[in-house]
């Protein structure tokens, strides 16, 4: 079984022609559909990309363990897609199945530990507003990434100097062996948004976090108000985006590099570097995964040029795309 859960290197697995079945295809034993040429367009949020050959939302995880087994028997190469909020697929698609979590979102508060679980596909946001609600504190900083909880801890996203890794307790995830088994923070190797997961041998299915319960709630909400209105005033959101498109190296930000070199507004067809924040690179309307793809290379290029800085995309980059 071949696994892309969250690569930062472009895949070249060749794409195969898969016809749209006019007949309803479900998982063996289950009455989940399986949808054929469904367009990455729909699922990403950066609004470009071709097909998916197969396509999956499973329910529960029975569902996921079920699309696991379908796509071994059928040789097919996986792909795990969260909010879709991080990724940029090629506009060639993507071959064999991708396995949308949206559906696995099971979420869990325990009073007497402050421990709260979230199914893999919740989102990271929803859920510090959930915790929020009740007066929790730990999770203010997530209000405003937009991802999954998977997505959180496979990237070890964070904000105002706090990180997934800081809060998590433990994860359950499917191993290559198709067995469920639970991993701590110290054996998953956690660094500045990555961790052993991104090697894509493990599915997460869902995380525990350790936060502080017995708040003002009203306290926690304004905290939370607080970090998101920040964030929208310094991120550009009226447009198509995956959010930060470069890791930050040391000692400044990617952001900071690219605006010396005055590239906020360049544009290769319908991407353009942001103008509010240059380390986002928007779909201004009709933008091709090409496009996003060629302006990447080119703010790369610039940067190591002039600040012989190589910048590493934070943003999955998926399927066949043209060397620029």
């Amino acid at each position: 079984m071949t696994l892309s859960c969250d690569s930062l290197r472009v895949t070249s697995t060749p794409i195969r022609q898969t016809t749209i079945h006019q007949t309803p295809l479900y998982l063996p034993g289950t009455d989940c559909p399986i949808r054929s040429q469904v367009p990455m367009a729909s699922l990403t949020s950066f609004r470009v990309g071709g097909p998916a050959e197969w396509y999956v939302a499973p329910r529960h995880l029975e569902e996921l363990l079920a699309s696991l087994a379908w796509a071994n028997e059928e040789g097919l190469p996986l792909t795990l897609l969260g909010a879709g909020s991080n990724l940029l697929v090629s506009d060639r698609g993507l071959p064999g199945l991708l396995i949308g979590t949206r559906h696995l979102r099971n979420t869990y508060f325990d009073p007497d530990t402050g421990l709260v679980t979230a199914g893999s596909g919740e989102s990271i946001a929803r859920l510090a507003w959930l915790a929020a609600e009740r007066g929790w504190e730990g999770l203010e900083w997530a209000v405003g990434i937009p991802g999954t909880v998977g997505g959180a801890v496979v990237m070890n996203a964070g904000a105002h100097k706090i990180c997934t890794a800081d809060i998590l307790k433990e994860i359950q995830a499917i191993s290559p062996m198709g067995t469920l088994e639970r991993l701590t923070p110290s054996e998953l190797c956690f660094g500045y948004r990555t961790s052993i997961l991104q090697r894509g041998s493990r599915l997460v299915t869902q995380a525990t976090f350790q936060l502080k319960p017995g708040a003002d709630p009203k306290k926690v909400r304004a905290t939370t108000s607080q970090h998101l209105k920040q964030r929208h005033r310094a991120q550009p959101y009226h447009l198509p985006s995956c959010g930060s498109v470069f890791r930050n190296p040391e000692p400044q930000a990617a952001g900071w590099l690219i605006e010396q070199l005055g590239l906020k507004g360049y544009q290769i067809g319908g991407a353009q570097v942001a103008e509010r924040h240059a380390n986002f690179i928007l779909n201004c309307g009709g933008a091709k995964a090409s496009d996003i793809f060629q302006l990447i290379h080119y703010v790369q290029q610039q940067v190591e040029r002039h600040w012989s800085v190589c910048l590493e995309p934070e943003v999955r980059i998926l399927g066949e795309f043209q060397s620029v």
